[in-house]
């Protein structure tokens, strides 16, 4: 061989050899690249959960409060609309009450109340009391149960209230505290499924 085959041949060589070398380096750092690139993929990706669960968790609890805020809202509305019905129940119910007592049955009930007051007092001295607006029945009552009776001062809507003096009992039969004792406990039941 001569010297310009021995230099072309080494020359053939080395080359080959820095091609090669060249080769692996690039290799390596597409290596390097690929994994570097997928390490940072895996961690955008775990960043882009995170904030999706983050977001999921802020939408939920806002999604809470709003719920929150209109069954709050919900609530007073019906309440405030049961005050109203209630309201207008027992506005009914006294215009009801008021009729009933212009009737004779109401008559015979004052009497029964009477009747009932005096067999409570068991002989007892006793102040029986009628409401102002039934003065007008005070002398048939008298007659019709042997009682005195006297007109209170103080309205009870109606009925009858009586005194034991000795015992200092109240025999209530006065249709006033008995509205107010059913208005307080009266409430609606069932319907929305709101308490």
């Amino acid at each position: 061989m001569t010297l310009e085959e021995k230099i072309k041949h080494l020359r053939t060589k080395a080359m080959e050899e820095a091609r090669g070398e060249g080769n692996a380096i690039i290799k390596q750092h597409e290596d390097a690249l690929r994994q570097l690139a997928k390490q940072h993929e895996e961690e955008v990706k775990r960043q882009v959960e995170t904030r999706i669960k983050a977001e999921q968790v802020s939408a939920k609890q806002q999604l809470n409060m709003a719920m929150s805020k209109a069954q709050l809202e919900l609530k007073r509305e019906i309440s405030a609309t049961q005050f109203e019905l209630k309201k207008e129940l027992f506005q009914e119910v006294e215009e009801k009450l008021n009729d009933y007592m212009q009737t004779p049955q109401y008559q015979a009930l004052l009497v029964t109340y009477i009747e009932k007051a005096a067999g409570f007092a068991d002989g007892k001295e006793m102040t029986i009391y009628l409401n102002p607006s039934d003065a007008r029945w005070k002398d048939y009552l008298e007659e019709h149960t042997g009682m005195k009776l006297t007109i209170s001062k103080e309205d009870f809507i109606g009925g009858v209230r009586a005194v034991i003096h000795e015992r200092n009992i109240l025999v209530d039969y006065a249709f006033k505290g008995a509205l107010e004792n059913e208005s307080h406990k009266f409430s609606f039941k069932g319907g929305a499924g709101i308490d």
